[in-house]
């Protein structure tokens, strides 16, 4: 290493000789001296801005692959190698300004600690023979800045040496510093020594996380560990070695904001970077991280994690999987439900049931049924699960398939992936702009989701999906659950209404319940104020100072019914408010009783739903199965309910017609969705 170091000092040490004899001042040579560095690297800077301006234009590509590939680290590596190749990226450069830092460094630090050999140009041998008549230890790092001095107090006047007159005249002050003096030895004054080498450490590092092209984009704890590590090492530099060395690193420090801005001014990244698609590139992977790091807090997490591994590793132990059945939670299991036991009854199928629940119910269920197999998998190790996975028949309730996190497989590419509907809404405008697009099949709720989505694909020209008329099962278990209520439910002196908003934006919730509690609180009607599950978990505050303000009309008049595990109250009430919340139908079908909708910021996933030549059921249904009003006509809403009370017989009969029309193979849905799937399983044994 030493030499190594005394090689790269030759060339060093000569250009800070020249700039010592151009300035004639030890502080102003340092200054020039690190200039001139800068000027030699500047190529090699360029090269390094232009290649961390290509590494962030291909950044939200790695984003992208980073959340889509989620988990698979192999995978991840061997995508972004290609992306580098095929940009032209070198990783490695990064390193390189650091590496170039380093050996300046000490080259600076070499050619501080030994002046005698670098501006004097004297003999080794002669140092050393004036250094033992000094009785100067040579083995001391700073023997020569101590030889020096002795020299200036004129301990080597009797030798008659030629270079002795030119180092007494050295001076190494500057700004009122001795730059060959170490702080830590002295203190006083020098104690600003290592305040301005951080500040300068300090001040770089902010604008460089503000205006750096690549360092801009790490994340803070990146960010926050590199200004760390440069500001520690100015408070070394500044009190344990020559202030000479510490003034280096403050002028490179200068320096180097001056040449970033320069080169962000002459080369702009954003000329080159899309920074839209970065900034979605980001949010996508962050809320897959954040997913992740939601699991973190479970106190089940490592016996989770390593349940997981177990699952995962037996969901592929198993060849010839012929259906395999994806639920994101325990909740989803009632859309597949009634299609589960249509299949166990018809066939000797065996069912892959894999869900991002640890505590899915279907857990339970598979104790009784050994053709149930199911698997937690969190959705970290879900993303590679599915595009690894190899079956005939993939059923999901999950949208947006090849666009976030869950893809299609890479594996099996004739999987025929089956869409299952959650909801008895339009597609076009609940769903995200092509959420259908990569499925092969779709299980339709009505002709409703037939029209949108063959209107869908004349639009965009994507190929035609099998469009099953399905239904929904579970809307003939709630109509029976409601019937069943009813048979049973005991009507009291007041009207039941249930007031049932969404949590999007403008919900009911924050936009008019003190209307409509103004307006409805009285004597004749009995309000239950039931929350969305996802409102309480998201704005418990809000939540919280509703109830709070409320308190005090708690009782026969009003209830605020925050336990989701019942629903009572949906069957047992005479009458339903709400703004856009997807229980809207699913009351109205229950219960054959109309609802009140009111018209807050429209519930919209699809921005450009109207391309799409059908006005979806949100909408047109709003003034058949009820009453849509504006929120300033809320004033009148005691009206209004009074006219649905009134009109209850009408819209009885009205709502039992659109529930036919509205809807596939009342009662009858899971046996059709059942034996297409089996039929369409025989069909690819018979093609295999």
């Amino acid at each position: 290493m030493d030499a190594i170091l005394h090689y790269i000092c030759i060339p060093l040490g000569y250009l800070m000789k020249w700039c010592w004899m151009l300035v004639g001042n030890y502080g102003w040579a340092i200054i020039l001296f690190t200039l001139a560095t800068k000027l030699v690297l500047l190529p090699l800077s360029v090269w390094i801005h232009k290649n961390s301006i290509q590494m962030i234009k291909i950044q939200p590509d790695i984003n992208f692959l980073k959340a889509n590939h989620y988990g698979d680290a192999d995978t991840i590596a061997e995508e972004q190698s290609k992306l580098f190749k095929k940009h032209k990226y070198h990783p490695m450069l990064s390193l390189v300004p650091l590496a170039a830092q380093i050996i300046l460094l000490l080259g600076v630090v070499e050619i501080i600690y030994h002046p005698l050999d670098h501006l004097f140009a004297i003999d080794p041998a002669q140092i050393s023979e004036w250094a033992k008549l000094c009785g100067i230890d040579t083995a001391n790092s700073s023997y020569q800045l101590s030889l020096i001095e002795a020299i200036k107090e004129g301990a080597l006047d009797a030798l008659d040496a030629s270079a002795i007159p030119a180092i007494k005249a050295f001076d190494g002050h500057f700004l009122g510093f001795n730059l060959s003096t170490v702080p830590s030895q002295v203190w006083g004054i020098y104690i600003l020594m290592p305040v301005i080498a951080g500040l300068s450490s300090w001040i770089m590092c902010f604008t460089q996380n503000l205006s750096n092209v690549l360092q801009h984009e790490q994340s803070k704890l990146n960010q926050h560990g590199m200004t760390i590590l440069s500001v520690g090492i100015s408070l070394y530099l500044g009190i344990g070695v020559p202030a000479g060395i510490a003034w280096y690193w403050v002028a490179s420090n200068i320096f180097s904001i001056i040449q970033m801005y320069i080169l962000n001014a002459v080369i702009s990244p954003k000329k080159y970077v899309d920074y839209d698609a970065l900034e979605r590139s980001r949010k996508a992977l962050a809320d897959i991280e954040a997913l992740e790091e939601g699991k973190k807090k479970d106190p089940m997490y490592r016996e989770n994690r390593a349940r997981e591994k177990k699952d995962y590793k037996k969901f592929f132990s198993v060849v010839n999987k012929h259906l395999v059945i994806y639920s994101e939670k325990s909740g989803f299991y009632k859309y597949f439900e009634a299609l589960i036991q249509e299949l166990l009854s018809r066939s000797n199928i065996v069912i892959h049931y894999v869900t991002n629940d640890p505590n899915d119910a279907i857990f339970k269920l598979a104790e009784t049924e050994p053709r149930i197999k199911p698997y937690y998998i969190g959705l970290k190790k879900m993303i590679p699960l599915m595009m690894k996975a190899e079956a005939d028949i993939i059923v999901m309730t999950t949208p947006d398939l090849d666009k976030y996190y869950i893809k299609r497989s890479i594996m099996k590419k004739d999987i025929e992936y089956v869409y299952i509907p959650h909801d008895m809404m339009s597609v076009h405008m609940g769903f995200r702009e092509g959420a259908l697009d990569a499925f092969d099949t779709i299980f339709c709720t009505g002709p409703h989701v037939v029209r949108e989505v063959r209107a869908t694909e004349e639009v965009y020209g994507v190929p035609q999906k099998k469009l099953v008329e399905f239904g929904y099962p579970l809307a003939d278990k709630l109509i029976e659950a409601g019937e069943a209520e009813r048979a049973s439910h005991v009507s009291g002196p007041r009207k039941e209404i249930l007031i049932a908003p969404s949590w999007q934006e403008d919900n009911l919730l924050d936009s008019c319940i003190d209307a409509l509690i103004e307006a409805l609180y009285c004597d004749d009607y009995h309000l239950t104020v039931r929350p969305h599950p996802e409102y309480v978990k998201r704005y418990g505050a809000r939540m919280q100072a509703i109830t709070e303000k409320y308190a005090h009309l708690v009782g026969d008049g009003l209830t605020f019914e925050l336990d989701f595990t019942v629903n009572k109250s949906v069957y047992s009430s005479d009458l339903l408010i709400t703004d856009w919340s997807g229980i809207a139908l699913e009351y109205c079908f229950a219960t054959r009783r109309p609802a009140l909708f009111v018209n807050t910021k429209l519930k919209c996933m699809n921005p450009n739903w109207e391309k799409i030549n059908c006005i979806p059921t949100e909408i047109s249904l709003r003034d058949v199965v009820g009453v849509s009003v504006d929120k300033e006509q809320l004033s009148d809403s005691r009206k209004t309910v009074e006219d649905l009370f009134a009109r209850a017989d009408e819209f009885e009969v009205k709502i039992g017609k659109v529930l036919d029309e509205h809807i596939f193979n009342r009662g009858t849905a899971a046996e059709v969705g059942a034996k297409y799937l089996l039929a369409s399983l025989v069909e690819k044994r018979k093609k295999s």
